[in-house]
């Protein structure tokens, strides 16, 4: 099944209008035709189920014939990763986070961060891409980069747990060990160089847990990807 994304859709629309890029992919890519029948998902929780009426390379416009919605994670998940030296293995992470189940992402640039520019657009795009191949309803949100003691100040009145996973050898309790089920969860990975003391130190002061993610030193990227499968298991029903 192809999914199409189509963000400003709503339940009580009678019509859909698809942008250049994907009438184009319908109709050139696709090749569809008037009277087939496509998905689409607002990326907000709902999908439609819609039948073309006009088909061309710039404009694909479709009438709705159902709309379901899909029930929300059972959690809230916020992962605060720092941007990787090398940009492909973050889309990466990017990716699998929004196939396995994630709510919102925030870019963190820290003291030993190698990569302080990313590319909003494009990981809006991957994200996009990854919600429609895994056929979620969801899209996650991408907020802007932020640095990381500005990231920690905003996070006091934060309502669930907050860990900071870092690879000091000192007190740390297992991931696995302070996570519940049906709970908002905040997770802060570090970049290749991890957190330093003073902004580890700046997270135990306001209250985040400090985790340890297993006994292997993880890259960033699969160190999030560990926090982020660990969140969505425990919430396996």
């Amino acid at each position: 099944m192809n999914l199409f994304y189509h963000p400003n859709s709503t339940e009580t629309d009678t019509e859909i209008f698809f942008d250049k890029e994907e009438s184009r992919h319908i109709g050139k890519v696709l090749r569809k035709q008037t009277g087939d029948e496509l998905y689409t998902t607002n990326g907000k929780g709902y999908f439609f189920k819609v039948k073309l009426q006009l088909v061309t390379p710039k404009k694909c416009t479709a009438s709705i014939l159902t709309v379901e919605e899909q029930k929300p994670l059972p959690y809230r998940l916020h992962l605060a990763v720092a941007p990787t030296k090398l940009n492909d293995r973050y889309e990466w992470f990017l990716e699998k986070a929004t196939e396995i189940g994630i709510t919102e992402i925030t870019p963190i640039i820290c003291d030993h961060s190698e990569r302080n520019v990313i590319k909003p657009e494009r990981y809006e795009r991957i994200l996009q891409s990854a919600m429609k191949q895994s056929l979620k309803a969801y899209l996650p949100r991408l907020n802007e980069a932020v640095s990381y003691s500005e990231f920690i100040a905003q996070q006091k009145n934060f309502d669930g747990l907050a860990c900071i996973a870092h690879c000091e050898e000192t007190r740390k309790q297992s991931l696995k060990d302070v996570l519940k089920a049906k709970s908002n969860v905040l997770i802060c990975i570090g970049p290749e160089g991890d957190f330093s003391p003073v902004e580890i130190e700046a997270a135990l002061t306001n209250g985040f847990e400090p985790v340890s993610l297993g006994t292997s030193r993880l890259r960033t990227e699969t160190a999030a990807l560990v926090a982020c499968h660990s969140v969505a298991f425990v919430n396996e029903v």
